[in-house]
Formats: C-alpha cells, sequence, structure tokens
C-alpha cells in the first residue's frame, strides 16, 4: 500500500483525542478540558518529546522510525488493524506474522492500568518488558531510563550491559539456577515458534556469547518448567527487602505476560509496598503507565 505523507498527523490527532485518560492510567479532574490524552501525556508514555509529537501531528516531521510507531501504536491503545494502518501511514511495513508481537491489545492496556495500586508488568514472548506501570518502576527500577534493546529479563540476569546494573536485586525462592533455567525454557519455546525473528535470534547469540550460565542453560537437554508463579525477594534501598508474590499472567493469542507482585494484606511487605506506592511511585513512570 502506498504511504501518504500527509495521513500520519492527521491519525496521530484522531487516535489521541479518541483516547480516554482513565483508560490511560492518567487521573482526570474535573476541570480538564481535553477530552482525550494531551500531547505532552501521549508524549510521556510514549517517551518521546512534546515538541516532536507536535511536528508528527503537523506533518513537520516526517519518516517516524518503526520504535516510534510501536511506541505511539501501544500508547493510543490501537487495535492491530489500527497499528498497521499508523505503521502505512509513516511508510512502513507492518510487522510480519511470524516474529515476536510487542502489540499490547487495548483490552489488556484497560485492564492492568486499573490495576494501579499492583506493580505490573508487560512482557513479549522474548521477555522484553513492553510496558509497565508507577508502582513497577519504584519497586525494581524505572525501564524508562534504559534503551529499548535493554529493557529484557534475559538481559538484565545474563547480560553484562546497563539492563543487569539499573535493575533491582530481585531474588527466586527457588533459587536463582531454577529461576534462570525458567527463563531459558521460555527463550528456548519463542525461538522455536519465532524462527525468523531476527531480534530474538540476536538476543540469544548475544547471550551465548557473553554469558557462561546463559550457554549452560542453553545446552542442558532437560526442559526446565517456565517461569511462572514464584516468589521473590526485592532488595529495595529505601524501604528494604520486600518479600512478595509473583504471578505470570498468559494472554491468549497475544503472546504477552503480565507479570504481577502483590503482597497478603496485613503483612510487613503488604506495608513496605503500600510506602512505595504512596512515596515512591512519584519517583518512577510518572502520572500513567509507561510503554516501551
Amino acid at each position: 500500500m502506498a504511504a501518504s505523507p500527509s495521513a500520519f498527523g492527521p491519525l496521530l490527532r484522531a487516535w489521541r483525542d479518541r483516547l480516554s485518560p482513565a483508560d490511560a492510567g492518567f487521573t482526570t479532574t474535573p476541570g480538564r478540558r481535553a477530552q482525550g490524552l494531551r500531547r505532552e501525556e501521549v508524549a510521556q508514555l510514549a517517551g518521546l518529546s512534546v515538541d516532536y509529537v507536535l511536528r508528527l501531528e503537523q506533518g513537520r516531521a516526517r519518516n517516524p522510525s518503526a520504535q516510534v510507531v510501536a511506541a505511539l501504536a501501544r500508547t493510543l491503545q490501537l487495535s492491530r488493524g489500527e497499528r498497521d494502518q499508523l505503521y502505512r501511514s509513516a511508510g512502513l511495513l507492518p510487522p510480519r506474522d511470524g516474529t515476536v508481537d510487542t502489540h499490547v491489545p487495548p483490552g489488556v492496556q484497560r485492564l492492568v492500568a486499573r490495576l494501579g495500586d499492583v506493580p505490573i508488568g508487560v512482557f513479549a514472548a522474548d521477555w522484553t518488558l513492553v510496558w509497565w506501570n508507577p508502582l513497577w518502576s519504584a519497586l525494581v527500577g524505572d525501564a524508562s531510563a534504559l534503551p529499548v534493546s535493554e529493557r529484557n529479563l534475559a538481559r538484565a540476569l545474563f547480560g553484562d550491559g546497563i539492563a543487569r546494573a539499573a535493575t533491582l536485586a530481585v531474588r527466586s525462592e527457588r533459587g536463582p539456577d531454577a529461576f534462570e533455567a525458567s527463563i531459558v525454557a521460555d527463550l528456548k519455546d519463542s525461538v522455536a515458534r519465532y524462527p525468523a525473528d531476527a531480534g530474538l535470534d540476536a538476543l540469544v547469540r548475544d547471550l551465548m556469547a557473553t554469558s557462561e550460565a546463559f550457554a549452560r542453560h542453553w545446552a542442558t537437554p532437560t526442559g526446565a518448567a517456565p517461569h511462572a508463579t514464584d516468589r521473590k525477594t526485592v532488595r529495595h534501598p529505601a524501604v528494604g527487602d520486600i518479600l512478595l508474590d509473583c504471578d505470570v499472567l498468559l494472554v491468549p493469542g497475544a503472546d504477552l505476560r503480565v507479570v504481577a507482585y502483590t503482597a497478603a494484606t496485613g503483612t510487613e511487605d503488604a506495608d513496605k509496598l503500600d510506602l512505595l506506592r504512596g512515596t515512591g511511585a512519584d519517583t518512577g513512570a510518572g502520572a500513567g503507565a509507561r510503554r516501551a
């Protein structure tokens, strides 16, 4: 389909006006005039500058990258068809079938946006973080400070880049070896299902070359269980160790993992999570949720 050089801006503006701030995780006030999202809110959620969003809408910025279009599509909670339309209006081919999909369906975004009192991160099939809320940032570190390529759990576990240093220490009750083995098992499964995904292939090759632990788990013939329910201790610099239940919920049809941390009501760990909710989240992702 031929790209229209004037189509991207109007689509961006129309879909920005359409999206309810509450569905994007923002608290609305009675005096708010904008029915949809403000440009600064779109910029915040997509990790872009307000000026760049304005120039995109006005047609003064042309040829946005695939990474920018993907971030805007998630921010605006577009359907798969609308996402593909946005890609084509930018002169780009939509993501191919057979590759790891980072699209978060609108219904999933609305669901997790309403669970603001729970730390939540949404991961793609290669364990790349594609959506998170402020409390997630307050608990384990703000992924928006990392390059997109480093927002990956496998890189945080096995890599030697900034992802490992930036993510707060999280210890599995099953022990580090079992936790690492389950993440590698998930990646093996993803490689089998997405053999044409160049990014996933590069991730595995990179970790094979730089991490002895990753290479050892990859070479182990016995299959480990996939990463699912666990209990984890987060070593937090402000509130100390927090022992939390970690649940991994699969999204059928989207190949996404919704990871949620919770603590039983009335426990010391719940009190620590409440403290982060009341103070630490303000230094995290801001008023709304973030997208990679």
